[in-house]
């Protein structure tokens, strides 16, 4: 969204909400050394202790040690991006998503941990502006910008996808795509404001004058939207981040960048695959970035949330108060299968959560 774009770099405390199966008891926190000053929105946690993260300047960031220590690197030709996204698959093999108007918003590959990095896209239409990306596999992946108007006239959020591992991104052209409302638009905050699940569920979510969330059951071919009880009205409030656990059972997170403290609804859930959402119960609920579920398969409903002012542990979304908090600033977090999390956030923040699962 380009408001969100245009005054976050004048914003560095956002937030980050993700949804972790853990023992709190057993959870603890440690500040590691990542040797950049950049501000990190974008990162992706794997299970072998390998995780990526990224930011301003073009910088990327690696880890193979469980982040003991960090490589920071810039990839060449991009030092003006603002990389919000990155999705990795190994230590070797990773996407990079820039966001920016224009031919600011561009996709990276890197298949050998950096060393050389692919331009794959490139976003041609100055109108454009693309927010976030995922991915069902390393070949199969989704995109999505903010509304541009189509041959038509209508307005409608631009989507690319590939099937050959980013050798091709190709517009997603569906009449059945309802269009946006005037004002509407997708964050890039925390490059999770699309979701995919299984092989061909897909999700993203909106906010400005409208705070909704598009569904489709086969890759993009067909979409259905579904509106939602969240904060929205200004440029800066709406749905941040939507993620699932399964083909039912989801979690939307939002709010208002420019008004972090206010208390919602910044929260919500579905049971029926995005078709309907309820407002979570929690309290306080500040403004959050990104959301995530931990232990998809296990039906678990407890929650880390991190935000500009503090981060939250809930062990249930439906019940009323946090159990714990902590004096934290962060703005994305990614759960690796083993339950560990790794939360980045400005001036080259990165925070390992050591988690237990239940």
């Amino acid at each position: 969204m380009h408001n969100f774009w245009h005054n976050h770099r004048m914003r560095l405390h956002l937030c980050v909400l993700l949804f972790v199966a853990v023992s709190l008891n057993a959870q603890n926190f440690t500040v590691q050394k990542s040797n950049t000053t950049e501000n990190l929105r974008g990162v992706s946690t794997l299970s072998n202790q390998v995780a990526w993260a990224s930011g301003t300047h073009g910088t990327y960031l690696r880890t193979t040690d469980g982040g003991n220590t960090w490589q920071a690197a810039q990839v060449p030709g991009a030092e003006s991006l603002d990389f919000r996204d990155v999705e990795a698959f190994s230590a070797d093999f990773a996407y990079l998503l820039s966001a920016g108007p224009g031919d600011q918003s561009r996709i990276y590959k890197t298949t050998d941990a950096g060393k050389n990095w692919a331009l794959q896209f490139t976003n041609q239409n100055p109108k454009g502006f693309f927010d976030c990306m995922a991915f069902w596999d390393r070949d199969h992946g989704i995109a999505v910008g903010d509304p541009i108007a189509d041959t038509s006239g209508k307005l409608k959020f631009e989507l690319i996808a590939t099937e050959d591992d980013g050798k091709n991104w190709k517009p997603l052209l569906s009449d059945t795509l309802p269009p946006a409302v005037e004002g509407e638009g997708a964050f890039a905050a925390s490059g999770t404001c699309i979701t995919v699940q299984d092989n061909s569920n897909v999700w993203f979510a909106t906010g400005g004058k409208a705070a909704r969330v598009f569904r489709s059951t086969n890759a993009g071919k067909t979409w259905t939207v579904a509106d939602t009880p969240m904060i929205h009205g200004p440029d800066s409030a709406g749905i941040f981040s939507i993620a699932f656990r399964d083909a039912s059972h989801g979690v939307i997170a939002g709010g208002d960048y420019k008004h972090p403290e206010l208390d919602g609804p910044n929260l919500a859930f579905t049971a029926d695959g995005g078709l309907t959402w309820k407002l979570s119960a929690l309290s306080p609920q500040t403004y959050f970035s990104a959301v995530a579920f931990a232990q998809p398969d296990s039906g678990g409903t407890a929650a880390l949330a991190a935000g500009s002012a503090r981060a939250a542990y809930a062990d249930d979304i439906t019940k009323k108060s946090w159990q714990k908090t902590w004096d934290l600033n962060l703005n994305a977090l990614s759960i690796s299968p083993t339950g560990d999390a790794i939360a980045v956030g400005p001036k080259g923040l990165i925070v390992h959560f050591a988690a237990v699962l239940k």
